[in-house]
């Protein structure tokens, strides 16, 4: 490993020899001093070179006058603390450079160039501080969501991308030849193992995994490959386990956020970060629809279930009247929702919730229906036969514990977050109908 200290920890070194690295972000070659600004993961410094006399030899000089935007570097000199150095109180005096890696004199990509351009730069696009932020606070979100299970004795698992059946419907999916086997599919969901680990016992698990949908949407929150979040426990007695067990794990994660970037992200994107109070509001699906009304809008779907503008009515109702930015909605028509939703015997709805955050839903949830013919009869109820669901179903005929779980697309959670345009921008690499590249 080359000897570097980070630009981030210059404030707190002694003055005297430093070695530090990374990329050029911008440079000021003036007549009697040049400035560069140079770039790492954790931050940015100012190095700083007197030029030599009028008709004197200054090699460094010279290159400093060929650096490229985007060029990495290598470079040891003099740190310097100095007050009156906006960037960070400190500089540093260059001694040496060396050019690991040349970039091309013109850059493809700006700071007002589109969304889709950015996306073929993206490791360009993710020099920019405020990019690579999402991507940091990301790590502490998942990390603080691991670390909370983890200490309540969940299981991590991870769960296949190739099924032989459908983990929810026959339609969004992607379908491709598997050897001898005939068709695979790729997976919509981890919803057949999170309840299969039900039947073997494990009790609490979860799981970070890449799902696929082949949705030819073109919406701000739809991609067809995402990353979702996925929590599934034993031993339930209504879906308010399974949302007492989310809301405290979003408290968890957002607190963890605010502690480790606070000061980043209100300097990089304006706003304070604020954690939720529990609980968060639940509101029956019947009433949301009272509500939103009352407000001036009608839901225009046939279906009973809630559409986007649906969706930001009532958030907007939960954060004026109820000062919440999450609300659950609860209570779901079963003629809405999969057949292994568990229904409530007094009202014929089903046991499952949808929370939304800042207006759009991140999640679906619900306690599963465990018991085999209860099952079956909904399997049927929806038009499906049983026999193709031998897989999923061969689950419930040892012997399995009442449990519920979630689903929630990571993406879709930073984006509100941070209060951005779409997923497009906090996925790493996005995929959609119409991108495979990077």
């Amino acid at each position: 490993m080359i000897q570097r200290i980070l630009t981030a920890d210059l404030a707190a070194t002694d003055d005297g020899p430093v070695t530090v690295a990374g990329w050029v972000d911008t440079v000021r070659d003036q007549k009697k001093v040049q400035f560069v600004v140079l770039r790492d993961e954790s931050g940015a410094v100012q190095l700083v070179h007197p030029r030599a006399g009028e008709g004197e030899p200054d090699p460094i000089a010279e290159r400093v006058t060929g650096l490229a935007q985007g060029t990495f570097l290598v470079v040891t000199g003099v740190l310097k603390h100095d007050e009156r150095v906006k960037l960070g109180g400190v500089e540093v005096l260059i001694e040496s450079i060396e050019v690991t890696g040349a970039a091309e004199p013109e850059p493809p990509i700006a700071d007002d160039s589109s969304i889709d351009k950015r996306l073929d730069w993206r490791f360009l696009d993710l020099r920019v501080p405020r990019n690579a932020l999402v991507f940091r606070v990301q790590t502490t979100l998942e990390h603080a969501w691991r670390t909370w299970w983890i200490e309540r004795g969940y299981v991590e698992i991870h769960t296949p991308s190739f099924m032989s059946s459908p983990s929810e419907s026959r339609a969004e999916l992607f379908e491709l030849d598997y050897f001898e086997l005939g068709h695979a599919y790729l997976a919509q969901s981890p919803q057949n193992y999170k309840q299969m680990a039900q039947a073997a016992g494990l009790g609490k698990v979860f799981a970070i995994t890449p799902v696929f949908r082949a949705d030819p949407s073109f919406t701000a929150r739809h991609a067809t490959e995402f990353t979702s979040v996925d929590a599934e426990i034993s031993w339930v007695e209504s879906h308010e386990d399974v949302m007492a067990m989310q809301e405290q794990l979003l408290v968890a994660g957002l607190a963890a956020v605010a502690e480790r970037h606070g000061e980043e992200i209100e300097r990089l994107f304006g706003f304070t970060v604020e954690v939720p109070t529990l609980p968060f509001p639940r509101i029956p699906l019947a009433e949301a629809h009272a509500i939103i009304e009352s407000r001036g809008y009608q839901v225009p779907r046939t279906d009973g279930d809630l559409d986007p503008e649906g969706e930001r009515q009532i958030a907007a109702y939960a954060s004026q009247e109820l000062g919440s930015d999450f609300v659950f909605v609860t209570d779901y028509p079963a003629g809405i929702r999969p057949f292994y939703h568990m229904r409530d015997e007094a009202t014929g709805l089903t046991k499952s919730y949808d929370l939304i955050y800042r207006g759009t839903e991140i999640t679906t949830g619900a306690q599963r229906e465990h018991r085999l013919d209860v099952l079956i009869a909904q399997a049927r109820d929806k038009g499906l036969d049983p026999a193709g669901l031998g897989d999923y179903l061969s689950f419930f005929q040892h012997g399995i514990p009442p449990h519920g779980g979630f689903g929630m697309g990571l993406a879709r959670v930073l984006m509100l977050f941070f209060g951005l345009p779409s997923i497009r921008e906090t996925t790493y690499l996005f995929r959609g109908p119409t991108r495979l590249t990077p």
